[in-house]
């Protein structure tokens, strides 16, 4: 069994968390260089919260509806937890809230997502459909680290997919979502082992 210390991670969630579940599967491995020890949402009733404590890993609610369009105030308030839990890097599972500036510079290079396409293609929303829309040939998912522009952060990990002929935005969707439970654990274990950092507001492996 591996002896070396292991990162302790937290997932931030808003829905049911299926890359969330990705990620504690992989984190049961003696020599993956993350260990889950929180789950939190910004919604109480947040599926994924449920299922991570089925897994025994703790879990907390930081409801961002009280604090209003105070961003900040929510932010501040769900960083007492991380820090309560001893957090020292954050994997956005699902997590659908646009962070201020002053969080993500908080936790820069500690902080990673996966978004649903070959970024910096398709930034934002409804990915697959604005794939389709184009026609592209080729779709995928990124992770990568985040940065306070939206979606623009270093690229750590990529997966392509082939854009079928008659796909549609559930097809598309679901060989894509194979592929994000595929690689998210893998950018993971990149940026928990320090194989991968941000350098210089660009992602360097050694």
């Amino acid at each position: 069994m591996s002896t070396a210390r292991r990162v302790r991670t937290a997932i931030l969630i808003s829905g049911r968390g299926s890359n969330m579940v990705a990620l504690i599967e992989a984190a049961r491995a003696a020599d993956f260089p993350a260990e889950i020890v929180l789950v939190a949402a910004n919604l109480p009733d947040a599926g994924g919260l449920e299922r991570a404590a089925a897994s025994g890993i703790a879990t907390a609610a930081v409801d961002h509806r009280p604090f209003g369009k105070d961003r900040e105030a929510f932010e501040r308030a769900l960083d007492e937890v991380l820090q309560a839990h001893r957090i020292e890097l954050i994997v956005l599972a699902g997590f659908m809230r646009v962070l201020t500036p002053w969080f993500v510079t908080r936790w820069q290079g500690r902080l990673i997502n996966i978004h649903p396409s070959l970024l910096p293609d398709f930034r934002g929303t409804h990915t697959h459909a604005r794939a389709l829309e184009a026609g592209v040939a080729e779709h995928g998912c990124t992770v990568h680290f985040v940065v306070p522009e939206l979606d623009a952060g270093p690229t750590i990990l990529q997966a392509k997919v082939p854009v079928l002929p008659g796909d549609d935005e559930a097809s598309l969707s679901a060989r894509v979502l194979e592929q994000e439970h595929r690689i998210y654990p893998q950018g993971l274990a990149l940026v928990a082992s320090g194989a991968a950092r941000l350098e210089n507001a660009a992602a360097v492996e050694t």
